[in-house]
């Protein structure tokens, strides 16, 4: 039951007509029985791993709220262990076990689990998982009831790929302020069509330039694999945040607000910025407080430092592989080469300090601010392609024939057969580009609301019928949910 499907909007509909006909302390119930009928569409068998996790943080909570300290920390462990150590386990164990055999004997001779982890795992994992934390420091009080902590959890906008939501907001509007409110609905009805027209629109119609590409990639002309490159970055970004704009949006028809997961992540003017506050907000928060700051983050010294900020991004990387471009060494890479980024930040902070503070014309300059912007943009390119390429091999032909060809480009440009795909594409991402630049400078939402009318809904309807026209509505699921 995918957003972009037929039967996910009938399901909404019908969920929106029980809401509203239910009694207010009834209406998180039913959102709850909801959220566990759009889990079972993806398999019923997935109900069993998300009550084990509900349990498992629902008896850990009320543990580490009410015991003694040694029973609250035995409890955070044993919770943390239980709930992290199992997505480690159906994420990993057999794709380690193949590689010890694979270098020790090159004959099978280890157990496999077999089991691969359930779709959203890694989403609604982390999530349990900071619930735990926070209980245990006191950010956030111990649920006494197992049916409220299953909601926070298992809320079918974000259950599939966030945003990962902290427990005390989320909570702190069951039951009380679930409601349909005219504002909150029209404010989600926009978030809802731009997250259709980003993903349906401009990411599926990305993405079979990208796939062809990368499907030969030892064969394919290096322009035609430059292409895939800058589509690809456009295709995840658009698919990802197309569905957080999806999530955030459903969850205002209900009342409920939840966290903004992106913020036009591509001007960032630092690789620190883009992962900090722009790209995957949720993610870059979790690890900061339940990761980094616990590693000593800033404060222990600087190889700590160093060591700490590498830490996260390895991990990171580790929790990306998944089901979306299977579970090997890329990610690793692409988790290291990011936090490469970070350690040449942290290096050469003060150098750019000193020298904006000799030349604060220049630094203050719009023409620097673009320059950076371009820089972080291809930095965060190159890392792309470790992030979908089937191996590091892979991703290292594609880095190899491109920067092979740059010289010749410009000869390459006029000769290459450019198609209606590409033509389409590079619209849709140009268009992208000059919506975002207009929303950094002010919201297109307040934009829109002091446009006379027939403006206003003009453009509403040219994104309804950009929909209808262009989108893909059957090309698949959203990358992300299935990590």
């Amino acid at each position: 039951m995918l957003f972009t499907s037929l039967t996910f909007f009938l399901f909404l509909a019908a969920t929106l007509v029980l809401f509203a006909l239910a009694p207010q302390r009834l209406r998180w119930l039913l959102l709850l029985a909801a959220s566990l009928v759009f889990y079972a569409s993806f398999g019923a068998a997935n109900l069993g791993f998300l009550f084990a996790v509900v349990a498992v943080a629902w008896a850990a909570g009320r543990l580490i709220a009410s015991g003694p300290p040694a029973t609250r920390r035995a409890a955070l462990a044993a919770g943390l262990l239980l709930i992290l150590g199992a997505l480690a386990a159906l994420k990993f164990y057999d794709f380690v076990a193949g590689e010890i055999e694979a270098a020790l004997a090159g004959q099978p001779f280890l157990p496999r689990i077999g089991i691969a982890a359930p779709v959203g795992f890694s989403f609604y994992a982390f999530m349990a998982a900071a619930y735990l934390i926070d209980v245990h420091r006191g950010a956030c009080a111990g649920e006494k009831d197992a049916g409220r902590l299953a909601l926070y959890v298992a809320w079918f906008p974000k259950i599939l790929a966030g945003p990962i939501e902290r427990a005390g907001p989320f909570l702190a509007q069951v039951p009380a302020r679930l409601r349909l409110d005219p504002v909150l609905a029209v404010a989600g009805l926009q978030l809802i069509v731009w997250g259709l027209f980003k993903k349906v629109v401009v990411a599926d119609n990305l993405a079979p330039v990208v796939d062809g590409a990368f499907r030969i990639a030892p064969y394919a002309a290096p322009m035609e694999l430059l292409i895939a490159v800058y589509f690809f970055a456009f295709q995840i970004y658009c698919d990802f945040s197309g569905y957080s704009d999806i999530a955030v949006g459903l969850s205002l028809l209900f009342g409920i607000r939840l966290m903004e997961n992106f913020r036009r992540p591509y001007l960032a003017v630092t690789t620190a910025e883009f992962w900090s506050s722009r790209w995957h907000v949720s993610l870059g928060h979790w690890f900061r407080d339940y990761l980094y700051i616990p590693l000593g983050g800033g404060k222990a010294g600087l190889p700590r430092r160093y060591l700490n900020v590498m830490a996260v991004f390895v991990v990171s990387g580790l929790w990306h592989a998944g089901l979306g471009y299977g579970v090997g060494w890329t990610f690793l890479v692409w988790g290291a080469l990011n936090g490469a980024y970070q350690w040449a930040g942290l290096a050469t902070r003060g150098l750019w300090r000193r020298l904006g503070a000799m030349l604060p014309r220049v630094a203050a300059s719009a023409w620097l601010r673009a320059l950076r912007i371009l820089l972080t943009f291809h930095l965060i390119l190159v890392s792309w392609i470790f992030f979908r390429a089937d191996t590091v091999e892979q991703a290292l032909v594609v880095i190899r024939r491109i920067w092979a060809a740059l010289p010749g480009l410009p000869a390459l440009v006029p000769l290459y057969p450019f198609t209606a795909d590409h033509a389409l594409g590079a619209a849709l991402i140009a268009l992208l580009i000059v919506v975002e630049a207009l929303d950094e400078r002010r919201p297109i939402r307040d934009r829109l609301a002091a446009a006379p009318v027939v403006l206003r809904w003009s453009a509403w309807y040219a994104g309804i019928f950009a929909l209808v026209l262009l989108g893909r509505w059957q090309a698949g699921g959203f990358i992300y949910m299935q990590f």
